[in-house]
Formats: C-alpha cells, structure tokens, sequence
C-alpha cells in the first residue's frame, strides 16, 4: 500500500524499492534502516532482507490504482538511484508515476550523479518533482547535479542538518526542506544554519519549509522557527486535481 505518512511535507508514501546503502554523513543514523530492522523483527513479509536493497516489483503500479489525488513521497525507505537498481526498473517507476497524473511525486535522492546521469532516458511530466538531499556544504555539489535535470520542480531537503550549507546558488530550485536530526542518536543542529538556509530561500525567491528541530524528542523541540512555522510548498501546476480539491 501507498501508506499515509506523517512526514509534514507530503501525504503518503510508496516504496518501490525498500533498502540502502550509506553514501554520505546524513546516513550515519539512517530512520530507515532502524525502521526496517523494526520492521523484521514484527515479520513484515518485505523487510525479510533487513535493509539489503530490494526491489519490490509488485508496488511499481500502485499509483495507477489509487483513485483520490495525492502527494506521494516516493522512496522514503530507500534510494531509487542506487547503483544497484537497474536503469530499466527506474523507467518503470518513472513511466508508472507518468500514467497517473492525479498525483504529485516528490522523490529524493543522495545519489545525484547517477540522477543526472540517467535523466535524459527518463519522463519529466509536471507532476514529478525531483529533489535532493544537502545535509552541509560537503553535499553542496548534489545541487549543481540537480539543476541539470530537466524536472518542473526542483528541491533540497536539508535533512538532517548537519552543519552550515554555505552560500548556495538556488537558480533553477523552487523549494528548500530544512529539518534537523531526530531519533536516540541525533546529532545537534545550529539555529544559524537553518536561519542562512532561510534568508538564501527569501533572496533566490525559493520557497521554504521547515521541518522540525529534531532531537531525541522531536515532540518536545517541535517545529517553530524564529516563533512561527514555515510550511511554504512549489506551486502545484495549473488545474491539477490535487490544486481544485484544495480549493473546493
């Protein structure tokens, strides 16, 4: 199923492909992978491999059978451009997302080389938005990958915030997600970094969202920036069905 989520920043996800490997710092305390450890532990029949890369070849077409429009977070328990996941099975959930244009697909990924590598032999419709994540100024580079394909929507999740981004060129970015670390080992995040994300997203006309502050208990750290909240998104295209139900 395309389980509702309760990531402040989409509605449902949908895991094509469920398992990792670590790339980067931001993967040290990886949720994913404690929660497919969790996940086998209670017998959950798709995380019989832990967190060993799967594919899962009976979900590529779950969006063409959900009938209400969504926002779907795509591969929230794993990276659809890993190295191991042939080019082939990324076009079909590339051509399943293109079938079913009542959704809005947000998909994310550490491994914007192969991203920019195969997005010339991939389907871009409006309704797939591309993002990818920054966690310092160490993955800055994801960044300049990113701008090279072709997605209406482009967006960086600055999660877990690690460190300070740096100065970013945001030309071509639509949308910054910024959070910190949570779970039992959370590393500390700085109000600075989030603050020089924020003044960067105002100057470059980006829209911005922050996520949480995070902490072993993100329910008590919460997600107030300066006093208020940040819940900015793109724009949805024009007369998507997603955009009509929320103005009906």
């Amino acid at each position: 199923m395309a389980a509702k989520s309760s990531i402040e920043w989409t509605g449902r996800t949908w895991n094509p492909v469920t398992g990792c490997t670590k790339i980067s710092l931001g993967c040290k305390n990886c949720y994913a992978e404690r929660m497919s450890k969790r996940l086998l532990a209670m017998g959950a029949k798709r995380y019989r491999n832990g967190f060993s890369l799967t594919l899962q070849e009976d979900l590529v077409t779950l969006p063409q059978k959900l009938k209400k429009p969504h926002i779907i977070f795509v591969n929230s328990m794993g990276d659809l451009f890993h190295r191991d996941v042939p080019l082939e099975y990324i076009q079909r959930v590339f051509d399943s997302m293109a079938r079913a244009p009542r959704h809005i697909y947000q998909v994310l990924t550490k491994r914007s080389e192969r991203l920019r590598e195969v997005s010339a032999e991939l389907p871009w419709p409006d309704h797939i938005w591309m993002g990818v994540t920054v966690e310092s100024s160490s993955t800055r580079f994801r960044i300049d990958h990113l701008r090279q394909v072709p997605a209406k929507v482009r967006f960086l999740s600055c999660e877990p915030l690690l460190g300070p981004v740096g100065e970013m060129n945001l030309d071509g970015i639509h949308w910054v997600i910024a959070g910190g670390e949570s779970g039992p080992f959370a590393r500390p995040m700085r109000a600075e970094w989030v603050d020089s994300i924020l003044r960067q997203c105002r100057e470059q006309e980006a829209a911005f969202f922050f996520k949480q502050w995070g902490g072993v208990r993100k329910d008590l750290t919460g997600r107030l920036l300066r006093g208020r909240t940040y819940d900015e998104m793109p724009a949805l295209p024009p007369l998507h069905p997603l955009e009509l139900q929320l103005q009906y």
